[in-house]
């Protein structure tokens, strides 16, 4: 009966930790590994391009149609708003509003569908 309760206290005991990497290469690669930096990496550029492509189809493509829809906002990067001496630029503002918007909206879709697929 010992023999088994001495069985499963070993089984119950956490494994002692793996020893870290020796050398400065080890311990890089290691923490490449560990904290998965090349997927953050992947990440990163492609969110970097999908925001410019998203900035380009709102000002390229939206905002004209929104121009034809509305008069007076054919080009609303330009748009201004003067409160005394003061003008502020509100047209850019709005753009990456609009942008951040999308942006989102795409994202939120995206992991919708990675979850609907099982992938995460």
């Amino acid at each position: 009966m010992l023999e088994e309760l001495k069985k499963i206290r070993e089984a119950l005991e956490k494994p002692a930790p793996p020893a870290p990497p020796k050398g400065l290469w080890k311990e890089f690669l290691d923490f490449l590994a560990k904290y998965q930096v090349m997927g953050l990496a992947v990440a990163f550029i492609i969110g970097l391009y999908l925001g410019n492509l998203v900035k380009a189809l709102v000002s390229d493509l939206l905002l004209p149609a929104i121009g034809l829809v509305v008069p007076g906002l054919t080009n609303l990067a330009s748009y201004t708003v003067a409160v005394g001496k003061q003008s502020f630029l509100l047209g850019d503002f709005l753009i990456y509003l609009i942008t951040f918007i999308i942006v989102a909206f795409v994202v939120f879709l995206i992991v919708k569908i990675v979850k609907r697929w099982n992938i995460l």
